[in-house]
Order: structure tokens, then sequence, then C-alpha cells
């Protein structure tokens, strides 16, 4: 049984970040940039664009850590995606979801958890930008605007990704169509 929350949505969900074909890949500068200024701004020592797969998280971008993914039963981030609103964790010690999480009682020690979920055209969730921190803490309004800002640029580029795919779907849908017609 999931020690998480399961979207309603999760079918199409998964079958969305599947078909974007983003997991697995290489670095790109244009996640990076918005995991260093989530970093930065925030003053974060972990900062991270998650993409919420079936049964593990994968990092896009990352800042602060060196695994490329962890299992979704740990993640914080699964349980972001099911929000419609960010996840704020001023102390994991204190919230009965985290407080026995092994991200939290060993490496990288966390303390204070904030997530936006990115969304896709239609709305789904596929995974986080988040910030990370060993200690507990308080963001202020302006902070949470800013994180709620760099994830929606970051949803920005998920969704070019969702229009050239619906391009290129629609491309060999018609030449498939040209095939079929053509005698």
């Amino acid at each position: 049984m999931a020690t998480y929350p399961i979207p309603p949505d999760e079918e199409d969900r998964l079958n969305l970040l599947h078909a974007l074909n983003i997991l697995d890949t290489p670095s790109e500068e244009a996640f990076d940039r918005m995991t260093r200024l989530v970093a930065l701004i925030l003053d974060v020592p972990i900062a991270l664009v998650s993409l919420v797969d079936t049964d593990r998280q994968w990092f896009k971008s990352r800042i602060g850590i060196d695994e490329n993914e962890t299992p979704r039963e740990v993640a914080f981030c699964a349980h972001a995606i099911a929000q419609t609103t960010p996840l704020i964790v001023t102390d994991t010690k204190q919230d009965s979801r985290f407080m026995s999480n092994a991200l939290v009682t060993g490496n990288p020690n966390i303390r204070f958890y904030a997530g936006v979920p990115l969304r896709s055209i239609g709305g789904l969730a596929i995974g986080t930008l988040c910030a990370i921190d060993s200690k507990p803490r308080q963001l202020s309004p302006d902070e949470i605007s800013i994180l709620v800002d760099l994830a929606a640029l970051v949803s920005k580029e998920m969704q070019m990704r969702e229009v050239l795919l619906s391009h290129a779907r629609s491309r060999a849908g018609a030449h498939f169509v040209d095939i079929l017609t053509k005698e």
C-alpha cells in the first residue's frame, strides 16, 4: 500500500510523463538555471526539478545532492503533486507524514521542504520544483511567490515539449492517413 497520496488522474499523468521522453535524459540548462535560482534566491542547499514516475522520483535537475532519483515512497514530491497549492513543510520532524521518512532521519537530513507542482497544459502534475533545507524554516509570502513563479517557468518548458509531441503525433497521423489513402 502506498504511503503517499495517489492523484486521481494518475494514469493520465504517468502516460504524459512517459510520452514526453524526458525521464533519464541528460541535464539541460533551461532546468539547471531554475534550480540555481531557487538555491540562490531562497538560500537553500538543495533545489530540484523532480519528476514523479510510477515508483520513483527522478531529478531532471538537481543542486546539492548526488543521487539521480529516490524511491517514490520517500518522495516529498509525491505528496506535492497531489495538491493544487504549494506543499510547504516548515519542520519535517513536526509533521506526521514525514517525521520517520528515511530522508529526514538520514541523509540528506531534510528538515524543510517547499515544492510547487509542475503542470501540463491540461493541468496534470508531472513533478515539482522544490527547495529543501537541513534546518527548519519559514518562507515569506514573497519567497513563496518566487518559487511559484519559477515553477510556472519550468512548467512552460515542459508544456513546450507537450506541444512538440502533439505536433509530431499530428504529423505522423497525417502521414499515416496519406499512406492509407494512396493506392
